[in-house]
């Protein structure tokens, strides 16, 4: 009990997630790779099922790593540029042993505030992470009966998702000249 109480207190430590983000920004950058942890700040939470069945939420948050929204004006209005991230789907466990399926799908909070101010644009933010994760994650999701829950601006524990990117140059050679037990990119 005493080393699994230690494991827990040192998983929720922020010094040793800082210190662990920064080990595996390093090893990425040794590979040739720049990694961006999208840590998500809290929206607003939709409500929705899965395949007609299987209950799920989708965790609408910002971060300021992401570009910002965009309006192009066209004949009849106006042409959104929406950049998101979107993390893979996980599954938690709830009281009584029920699992529950979340998604987290990350704009900048620019688009967030722009939401909380405009239904219309709102309802956009909406449609453009259910698309999303229909998308990306090759699901079916009950657009009819989704709903934005009131009062509710996360569900589930926050996961930081990893965003990559090559750097210019290629990679660099590993200072032990070893082969990596990463996969490649």
């Amino acid at each position: 009990r005493a080393l699994f109480a230690e494991y827990a207190a040192e998983l929720t430590d922020p010094e040793q997630r800082r210190l662990y983000e920064e080990e595996v920004a390093a090893l990425e950058r040794e590979r040739g790779v720049e990694v961006r942890f999208v840590h998500p700040s809290p929206g607003f939470v939709l409500r929705t099922s899965q395949e007609g069945s299987r209950r799920c939420y989708i965790n609408v948050c910002g971060n300021a790593t992401l570009a910002e929204p965009r309006a192009r004006a066209e004949r009849g209005g106006q042409r959104w540029a929406l950049p998101y991230s979107l993390a893979p789907g996980r599954e938690e466990l709830r009281r009584a042993g029920r699992r529950r399926l979340l998604y987290d799908v990350v704009f900048h909070p620019a688009a967030l505030r722009l939401a909380a101010r405009s239904a219309p644009f709102r309802r956009l933010l909406c449609d453009t992470a259910l698309d999303a994760v229909e998308r990306h994650c090759g699901v079916r999701l009950d657009r009819a009966n989704a709903a934005v829950l009131r009062g509710t601006r996360y569900k589930g524990v926050p996961q930081a998702p990893v965003i990559r990117s090559p750097l210019p140059g290629g990679a660099t050679r590993p200072p032990d000249g070893g082969d990596s037990p990463l996969p490649s990119f």
